[in-house]
C-alpha cells in the first residue's frame, strides 16, 4: 500500500502516481481509493464549480480487475451516460485518455452515498455516527415516496432506450438531505439489450438485492429483471431487517421481503412491492411502467 496526496487529500494505491495535472480543475477536496473497478474517484473544484473525477487504471487497492480492464470498463461506460442521459444521473462533461490512464469528468452533485461501504468501519467503530442509509431509512415517507418516483422515472426511460439496468443498487444512489434531491451516480455496467447472464452466480449485483436470473447462466436479464431490482430497493426503503435477515440474504443467495410487520406503508403498498420481486419472472409486473401505476395506486386513500 502506498499513499498518494493531492493538495490536503491522501488515497491508497498500490503504486505511487502524480496526479498534479487534475489541478487543471482547480484543489483536491474528497477522495474515494476503495474500489474494485480499478478507479479512484477525486473531487475537485475552484471558485466557479466542483467536479468529479473518476480515473481508470490506477491500480486501486481492492480492484477486481487489471488496470487495462478497468480502462476499457470505464471507455464504455462513457457513452451510458451520453445515451442515458436524465435529470436525475450525474452528468458528464468529458472524457479523455491521459498517459495510461482514462478519465470521466462528472458535475458534481451534492448528497451522500446511501451504501458508502468505504466508511462502515468508521461506523463500527463509532456508533454515535448515523451512515447515510440510517438517516434516509428515517426520513418521512413522503420524502422516501419522492425517491421512489426518481427510480422510476429513471429506469423506465432506461428500458425505452433499449437498455437494462446492471449492477443497479443503493450504492448508485446519492441523496441530499438538504434539497431532498436523488441522484444517479453510477451506471458503468449497464448494457444495451437482449442481454444474457455470462457469467452465472458471478453476475453483478450485491447478494442483498438480485434477482434469482441474477445467479443463473444463460438467463435473459431484462426489464422484469429491474423491476425485481426495483421492487427489492423499495423494501430496503420502508422494510425493516435485522443483521441476521441481512446475513441470510448473503448466505443463501436469495432476497427476502421483510415481514409486514416490519413494513412502514399500508398492505396494499407491501403486496405491490412483493409482486415485483416474485421469484418467478411470469409473476411480476409485465412492465415498470405497470408496477407503477399499481404503485401509485396502493399510496391512494381507500
Amino acid at each position: 500500500m502506498i499513499v498518494n496526496q493531492l493538495d490536503s487529500i491522501t488515497f491508497r494505491l498500490k503504486e505511487k502516481q502524480d496526479f498534479t495535472w487534475l489541478k487543471r480543475y482547480g484543489t483536491a477536496f474528497w477522495a474515494v481509493d476503495e474500489t474494485g473497478s480499478g478507479c479512484v474517484c477525486i473531487g475537485m473544484q475552484n471558485a466557479d464549480r466542483k467536479l468529479f473525477c473518476k480515473i481508470a487504471g490506477v491500480n486501486t487497492l481492492e480492484a477486481d480487475v487489471t488496470p487495462e480492464e478497468s480502462v476499457a470498463l470505464l471507455k464504455n461506460a462513457v457513452h451510458l451516460y451520453e445515451t442515458l442521459a436524465h435529470p436525475h444521473l450525474i452528468q458528464l462533461v468529458e472524457a479523455y485518455e491521459y498517459s495510461r490512464f482514462y478519465v470521466a469528468v462528472f458535475e458534481w452533485a451534492e448528497g451522500e452515498c446511501l451504501f458508502d461501504h468505504w466508511n462502515f468501519e468508521a461506523y463500527q467503530q463509532n456508533p454515535a455516527l448515523q451512515s447515510p442509509r440510517d438517516r434516509f431509512k428515517a426520513l418521512p415517507t413522503s420524502l422516501k415516496f419522492q425517491a421512489v418516483e426518481t427510480l422510476f422515472s429513471f429506469l423506465q426511460h432506461v428500458h425505452q432506450q433499449g437498455y437494462v439496468a446492471v449492477d443497479f443498487y443503493d450504492g448508485s444512489l446519492m441523496y441530499d438531505f438538504v434539497t431532498n434531491a436523488t441522484t444517479i451516480c453510477d451506471i458503468d455496467l449497464f448494457r444495451k439489450g437482449p442481454v444474457i447472464n455470462d457469467a452465472g452466480a458471478d453476475w453483478f449485483g450485491t447478494k442483498r438485492l438480485k434477482a434469482p436470473e441474477e445467479y443463473a447462466l444463460g438467463s435473459p436479464i431484462d426489464e422484469q429483471t429491474n423491476i425485481f431490482t426495483l421492487g427489492a430497493l423499495i423494501f430496503e426503503f420502508f422494510g425493516t431487517y435485522s443483521d441476521a435477515d441481512i446475513r441470510q440474504r448473503y448466505e443463501h443467495s436469495r432476497f427476502r421481503p421483510c415481514a409486514l410487520a416490519g413494513w412502514q406503508l399500508s398492505q396494499a403498498s407491501y403486496q405491490v412491492a412483493a409482486k415485483a420481486v416474485s421469484p418467478e419472472k411470469a409473476d411480476r409486473y409485465p412492465t415498470i411502467a405497470a408496477f407503477w401505476q399499481d404503485w401509485k395506486r396502493a399510496q391512494q386513500p381507500h
